[in-house]
């Protein structure tokens, strides 16, 4: 199966994979060709200068001794470990990378890469048996997001547009357990704006303002005005009204020994 949407501008690329805010060099400026590697769920870009392919609804690229991953043919792309990789991206034969590292000579063009060996007995354990599996059960390949070839050089859009138009444009959902894992946690979403909590008006207790008493000697405060004027309450109401008659009398006998003298 053949599908091609791009032009002889298609050997520009560069070599390098590129990450949200890091750039170390892939740039492929349309949609690649895709190729399916026979009898296997995976596709192959045969055009680039790179490791690129195309497995259950992703992208993947090995460069420099790293795997890597995207929904988007251009990036941004996202660092895979070893022993995330998901299986039929590991069989894919050494004859299909189009920029083979080193280490792969002399190994069997139409076999996987020895991965064990170049990754070790640790992982070897973790991913005991992941180069046999029955060849004619093998799934069928998940369509290619072909809606991507309009998004191309200028009109490629970024980070924060790409999930959106993935979502509309491309139903297929994952059924490697592996790339499910991955693109669940993938940080290809815009984050949203937090929610700011603010803080619920608090009542304040205000305390009566306190006037001071004009003339005598001092300054009382209107409790105890009110007090000396007979408005308290209880005893003490009536004993302010007392010394209220007691006061005027006292007036009143001094204004009348000053008339007779």
């Amino acid at each position: 199966m053949l599908l091609w949407a791009g032009s002889p501008a298609m050997a520009q690329v560069s070599v390098g994979v590129s990450l949200p805010g890091v750039s170390i060099g892939i740039n492929t400026p349309m949609y690649p060709q895709f190729v399916r590697v026979p009898n296997y769920p995976v596709y192959y870009a045969p055009r680039l200068p790179t490791n690129f392919f195309f497995y259950d609804g992703a992208y993947w690229v090995y460069q420099q001794d790293n795997w890597y991953t995207s929904s988007w043919y251009n990036g941004p792309w996202m660092l895979m470990a070893p022993r995330a990789v998901p299986l039929y991206v590991l069989r894919i034969p050494v004859r299909y990378y189009r920029n083979p590292p080193t280490y792969f000579r002399g190994w069997r063009a139409d076999a996987p890469p020895r991965w064990g060996e170049h990754w070790g007995n640790e992982w070897s354990q973790q991913r005991s048996g992941w180069d046999r599996w029955d060849r004619r059960a093998a799934p069928a390949p998940a369509p290619l997001p072909v809606y991507q070839r309009q998004y191309a050089g200028d009109r490629y859009p970024h980070l924060d547009r790409q999930q959106a138009l993935h979502s509309r444009n491309y139903r297929y959902q994952p059924r490697d357990a592996e790339v499910r894992q991955q693109y669940q946690s993938r940080p290809h979403q815009p984050q949203q704006t937090p929610q700011v909590q603010h803080p619920q008006p608090q009542q304040v207790l205000v305390q009566p303002m306190q006037h001071p008493r004009q003339g005598g000697e001092g300054r009382e405060p209107l409790a105890a005005r009110a007090n000396d004027r007979g408005q308290g309450q209880g005893p003490g109401r009536g004993n302010g009204r007392a010394q209220g008659r007691e006061h005027d009398r006292d007036n009143e006998n001094n204004a009348g020994q000053q008339h007779r003298k």
